[in-house]
């Protein structure tokens, strides 16, 4: 399965963010859309970081609960790797694992076309394993 035939599957959009926003907005989005990451972009095409829960929790323990006020472009992971419309779920799945993040935008010519969660990838992995499964079941008993 390849990340395009993924992001088909996804219902919403990508959900963005503009850099000037407060962390506090950014929290409220992450809770109200029940999402683990939001992007930072000022055009909703171009990425300047994510906002994670992982970087709201650090950056509370670090500053306590005024943090909430700062714009979220202080607080972001500004290094972001994404990945093609093209790549393949097990080398996305792969590439999350190892350095250890869980949401990662699909691009296509420096714009972001889509936004992935380690869920997603999961999910789609398995769907494929249960096909693979279905199809091997049909042909040992003859269907």
């Amino acid at each position: 399965m390849i990340v395009s035939q993924i992001l088909k599957t996804k219902a919403d959009g990508v959900v963005t963010i503009a850099p000037g926003a407060s962390l506090r907005e950014a929290v409220e989005l992450l809770a109200t859309r029940r999402i683990g990451a939001v992007v930072v972009s000022s055009d909703g095409r171009r990425i300047k970081g994510i906002v994670s829960e992982r970087d709201v929790v650090r950056e509370l323990g670090r500053a306590g609960p005024g943090c909430l006020d700062l714009p979220v472009d202080k607080v972001m992971t500004r290094a972001v790797l994404g990945c093609a419309p093209s790549d393949s779920a097990d080398s996305v799945l792969e590439t999350m694992t190892a350095r250890r993040f869980r949401h990662m935008p699909v691009l296509e010519n420096n714009e972001m076309v889509g936004f992935i969660s380690i869920g997603d990838v999961v999910a789609a992995r398995l769907s494929e394993l249960q096909m693979e499964k279905d199809a091997l079941t049909g042909m040992i008993m003859g269907n």
